[in-house]
């Protein structure tokens, strides 16, 4: 596997095509862990009067998932993940602004098959944005 992840292009790995991509760049990835960043722009689809909603911020820990199953896949096909849960999801009141940039850390918990539970963490600014668990499901569906 390679280890220089700011070569890699992002849209490798993940399923989603623009203007749904809400991750930019692979920071870190092992089995156990994965971080990614991501810069908001004001043209996202998530933006709000200049705020990255909640929303956004979801999507970004679920397509740092899909960035982690890409990186550790079979590098021939992209396979399809779903959210199946989330659970104790908090949001500190912090989100970001346009231009601002988050970056996201998933840590496995559980991995069982196709199902995959998650810790995860959003940070901007050096301040948390969010905390969690999420449960995704990979499907046998690719792109």
């Amino acid at each position: 596997m390679e280890n220089n992840f700011q070569n890699i292009d992002i849209q490798t790995l993940i399923p989603q095509q623009p203007p749904f991509v809400m991750v930019e760049k692979l920071i870190f990835c092992s089995v156990e862990k994965t971080t990614t960043s991501f810069t908001i722009k004001n043209d996202n689809i998530f933006v709000e009067n200049g705020i990255f909603t909640q929303s956004g911020i979801v999507e970004n820990v679920a397509q740092t998932c899909a960035a982690r199953m890409g990186y550790l896949g079979d590098n021939q096909t992209i396979k399809i993940g779903m959210i199946g849960s989330i659970n104790n999801f908090e949001f500190t009141g912090f989100l970001p602004k346009i231009n601002d940039k988050i970056i996201t850390d998933i840590v496995v918990d559980t991995e069982i098959g196709n199902i995959v539970l998650l810790d995860t963490k959003v940070v901007c600014n050096k301040k948390t944005v969010s905390t969690g668990k999420m449960k995704v499901f990979l499907t046998d569906f690719s792109t």
